[in-house]
């Protein structure tokens, strides 16, 4: 979808974007179709794309492959989506509260994520959708730094840890403000993970322990683990991964941090 054909459904329709949503919609054909490219699709693929809006990513999504799931917030969209993109399912729903259907395996996941929420959308991706080969994201750009990130920098958290985790990172392009209706105030990046065996160990509940994990930054790490499992299995736990008791979170590899959850956790 071009600018003009956004404005003219957008001006036919009386859709209103909204802020509360972060509804930008993309405009630029040619970024639209390099995202698909990066999906690197199958016909028999199962996709499921977040916040699809318009449809601007949609419909070329529908053209590769026969299994789009679409997860929408905005009702009107949504109903507008199931109207124009026959071929996809279409969910209304807060892609935070959705479940994800039972006996589905996904092979990728794509969304140009609204930016107020990308920290809570990504986590739930990473812990319910590790098995995806793919993930490519638009997201802000100015965000790309807490996901391309290591220990002991300010960013370093449970986004670059499940990021490393999950794939292989790549910075794919930057999208300029003017390919968006209405325009964002900020500059956007397209990325792209491609999955690797380390993404065994992401699950809900390994996104738990990091936040966990994570909870009191400047705290030690073995006091936030105290709410979730004893003194004594904590110091066990460290003993056996080799980590010093006075280690601030900010300073484990991801790796480390698989190695505690199988210890403490599981």
């Amino acid at each position: 979808m071009n600018r003009e054909t956004i404005k003219e459904i957008l001006h036919s329709e009386g859709i209103l974007p909204l802020s509360k949503y972060g509804q930008n919609f993309l405009c630029d054909d040619q970024i639209i179709q390099s995202i698909v490219d990066l999906c690197e699709l199958k016909r028999e693929d199962m996709v499921i794309e977040v916040g699809p809006g318009l449809g601007s990513l949609s419909y070329p999504l529908s053209l590769m492959t026969d299994h789009l799931a679409c997860v929408e917030i905005d009702k009107g969209l949504s109903e507008r989506l199931k109207e124009t993109i026959t071929n996809a399912t279409i969910f209304h729903k807060d892609f935070l509260k959705f479940e994800r259907p039972e006996n589905i395996n996904i092979d990728v996941v794509v969304s140009n994520i609204p930016y107020y929420i990308m920290t809570d959308i990504m986590k739930k991706i990473y812990g319910e959708y590790s098995d995806a080969r793919k993930m490519v994201f638009m997201v802000e750009d100015d965000a790309v730094a807490r996901i391309d990130c290591g220990p002991n920098t300010k960013q370093y958290g449970p986004l670059a840890i499940l990021g490393k985790l999950y794939g292989d990172y790549k910075y794919e392009f930057k999208v300029p403000h003017t390919a968006f209706v209405p325009q964002p105030n900020t500059t956007s990046a397209v990325i792209s993970f491609t999955r690797k065996d380390s993404a065994e160990v992401l699950n809900t509940e390994f996104v738990k322990f990091l936040n966990t994990c994570f909870a009191m930054r400047r705290k030690m790490l073995k006091k936030n683990l105290s709410s979730i499992a004893s003194a004594e299995a904590i110091d066990e736990a460290f003993r056996a991964c080799g980590i010093s008791e006075n280690t601030r979170a900010e300073e484990l590899a991801p790796e480390m941090f698989s190695q505690l959850f199988k210890t403490i956790v599981l």
